[in-house]
């Protein structure tokens, strides 16, 4: 069986002229064509499309990837938030803290449970500041969120000291897939720790997919239940579930991607080497940090430049690939805008205003790099 995937070569650097996309997933995806090929014709020769074996072999493999005794595949990286929250017990009446500059998903998830969200403001290299957390303590903390964000993990050891042994801690690692935080790998921090396989992660399906990862047999067994209709068990549903399920299809596209993952990251991180050997000693342009003890993976390299949206257009208008992650803090979106009225988060504000995401993938050229740096220094000047 083939699958019809457009090849590039990344060993040919585009012509300076051409333009660089943000994300390219056309390379790594012609690393498996084939095997990911032979594994969907043996699903299809099976028929087991939904909780199958692909599934259990992934899990299997994802767990031990992350250090952890269990991993439940669900159908998304919201569902895996979400799940995660529930299966421990968080619920109406409870706070849980996250941070103000994450993904919406982080934010979604603690209300579809029903807890109220608690904001804390980031570090100047964005992640979470465990220091600020102490004042929003109050007796109704039951969780809280530590985000790993643009392929760094946030600070667990701080932050699990700067909380009561009765507030649970959850990871939401949907963007540290292979990092690691003092030598322990991203997804095996806190309680559970949520991730999402969305196509543009560092390890990505190809279509929606997500997991949770857990030391606890309990919460694994609960996870597996509330993913499938509240049971395990055919037409037994002991408890009010849901239908979020990894399909088996996906798993076996996650399963041959993880082998690759490790080289996928070395290449992001050399690509990340560059962009700081390049941008070095450009004034105007303030690098990415790295927070001491971790190993960070590059989901994303964000930089933060003054006039941010002119620089962004003009970027965007050589053929640049940009972005910016995230626009606005969790206080400011307008879903969320009327819980706090009058908060203020004053770093992550500011970051929103600044930050900029350049083009990284593996495979990404050193020409598509100078391409991308030329534009920007231009663009700045």
């Amino acid at each position: 069986m083939t699958l019809d995937i457009p090849l590039d070569d990344p060993a040919v650097d585009l012509d300076p002229a051409q333009p660089v996309p943000f994300l390219d997933l056309s390379l790594t995806h012609a690393e498996i064509v084939a095997e990911v090929g032979d594994r969907l014709a043996a699903i299809m020769a099976g028929n087991a499309f939904v909780l199958g074996p692909e599934v259990a072999r992934f899990e299997e493999e994802y767990a031990a990837f992350c250090g952890t005794g269990h991993c439940v595949g669900v159908g998304n990286g919201t569902d895996a938030i979400e799940l995660a929250l529930r299966a421990a017990g968080i619920g109406p009446g409870d706070e849980v803290i996250i941070p103000a500059n994450t993904f919406v998903a982080t934010a979604e998830a603690v209300v579809q449970v029903g807890a109220t969200i608690v904001l804390v403001d980031c570090r100047s290299d964005h992640l979470i500041d465990p220091y600020q957390v102490v004042t929003r303590l109050t007796r109704r903390t039951r969780a809280l969120i530590g985000v790993d964000l643009y392929g760094q993990v946030a600070d667990f050891g701080t932050l699990r000291a700067a909380v009561p042994d009765d507030v649970l801690l959850f990871e939401d690692g949907a963007q540290s897939q292979g990092a690691a935080r003092l030598g322990r790998p991203a997804g095996s921090f806190g309680v559970a720790a949520a991730t999402s396989f969305y196509p543009g992660k560092n390890l990505g399906a190809f279509g929606d997919a997500g997991a949770v990862t857990t030391n606890s047999s309990d919460l694994a067994a609960n996870l597996r239940a509330l993913r499938n209709h509240g049971g395990v068990e055919r037409y037994q549903h002991d408890q009010l579930g849901r239908n979020s399920r990894l399909d088996s299809i996906q798993a076996a596209v996650l399963s041959v991607k993880l082998r690759r993952l490790r080289g996928w990251n070395d290449s992001r991180q050399a690509a990340a080497a560059r962009y700081r050997e390049l941008l070095s000693e450009h004034p105007a342009i303030e690098l990415p940090e790295i927070a001491p003890g971790n190993d960070h993976v590059w989901h994303l390299f964000v930089i933060k430049v003054p006039d941010r949206d002119r620089v962004l257009a003009e970027l965007g208008a050589a053929g640049i690939g940009a972005g910016i992650h995230y626009p606005a803090p969790i206080h400011r979106i307008k879903a969320f805008a009327d819980r706090f009225l009058g908060e203020r988060y004053p770093e992550a504000e500011a970051a929103a205003e600044r930050i900029l995401s350049l083009p990284i993938f593996p495979g990404i050229t050193a020409g598509q790099q100078e391409r991308v740096v030329d534009v920007l220094i231009k663009a700045l000047r």
